[in-house]
């Protein structure tokens, strides 16, 4: 893009210029269908994590199973058009050919199970990151640091298939992961939200050029306090992010704050903290999890919350690395 271009773009964000004048936010699909994901395809469509596997809904609108009974998370197609899955329900991160076959990548770092793998994100150089949480009891944890204390981080696995532990106990609950589109930083969502007063907020790390994570250097980019915190989110070509978080109704004892709706938090993180939140897309289901952008203009905001997806038009095409 022109880098004029992108400077206006970057410098005059506000809450008319995030979503098209007069779109409204629709809904796709089966029921049941979009608990998580989700990832477009041009000639696929788009694929979520819901109920019996991996769903696809078609350029033509017909619905199908893609993968049965896929236990899968976060989705995303690498820039090869493989579809990278996490399986937390198998404690994996994989690789799907085009008949459904899984190819593991990562389901053990220094010989120990991991939790839950939750979301994952590719840099330009192909090294992948993924969090890897655990939400329920936590009973049978194998990730532990030094001291034997339980670690919910951030993993990296590279080209050559090592895999690295790049987050431990910065955060207190890794969950949406995203590197940013110069590669210049990794945002975590740190969303420990079974637990009074956990973390509900959204960090920033800087990156390196070989992939490492300089963890003396996080900066928090937004709380969500008492409420329901981040999960997935997403970047647009001029740097927004579209975090989805929140819920409808307060969920106490945990998540007592009622003013914390669910939603789409379209956050600028290079303005001051009390100007990032330049607008937010309510989403009628709990719990809204994740987006992504798809469309042949890449302006097409795809949204799983409460099963469902949804579609809304943006002005800003979405960051992707594939197609």
């Amino acid at each position: 893009m022109n880098t004029l271009l992108l400077i206006l773009l970057l410098c005059n964000q506000s809450a008319d210029n995030i979503f098209e004048k007069g779109s409204k936010l629709i809904k796709l699909g089966p029921p049941d269908s979009a608990g998580e994901g989700p990832a477009w395809h041009p000639t696929l469509g788009i694929l979520t994590s819901g109920h019996k596997g991996i769903h696809r809904l078609d350029p033509k609108g017909v619905a199908s199973i893609y993968v049965e009974n896929a236990q899968t998370n976060g989705l995303l197609f690498s820039p090869k058009g493989d579809l990278l899955a996490c399986q937390p329900g198998k404690k994996r991160v994989v690789q799907f050919d085009s008949s459904g076959n899984a190819k593991v990548l990562a389901d053990k770092f220094n010989g120990f199970a991991f939790n839950q793998p939750n979301d994952l994100s590719l840099d330009n150089a192909g090294r992948l990151y993924f969090s890897d949480p655990r939400y329920g009891p936590k009973d049978g944890m194998e990730q532990k640091d030094a001291q034997g204390n339980t670690i919910e981080g951030v993993y990296r696995i590279d080209p050559d298939g090592k895999i690295h532990r790049v987050i431990a106990r910065e955060v207190e609950r890794a969950n949406g992961v995203l590197v940013s589109k110069d590669g210049k930083c990794l945002y975590v969502a740190d969303n420990n939200n079974d637990v009074k007063n956990g973390a509900r907020k959204l960090w920033r790390f800087p990156r390196n050029p070989d992939g490492a994570i300089n963890t003396k250097q996080q900066e928090l980019i937004y709380d969500w306090k008492q409420g329901r915190g981040p999960d997935g989110l997403k970047e647009d070509i001029a740097g927004n992010l579209y975090v989805a978080g929140g819920l409808n109704k307060p969920n106490p004892p945990f998540e007592p704050d009622a003013d914390i709706k669910g939603g789409i938090y379209v956050i600028n993180p290079n303005l001051e903290m009390s100007k990032r939140l330049i607008t937010f897309l309510p989403i009628p289901t709990d719990e809204v999890t994740n987006c992504a952008f798809g469309g042949a203009d890449k302006k097409t905001l795809y949204i799983t919350g409460g099963g469902t997806l949804y579609s809304i038009k943006t002005i800003n095409p979405g960051f992707v690395r594939f197609p």
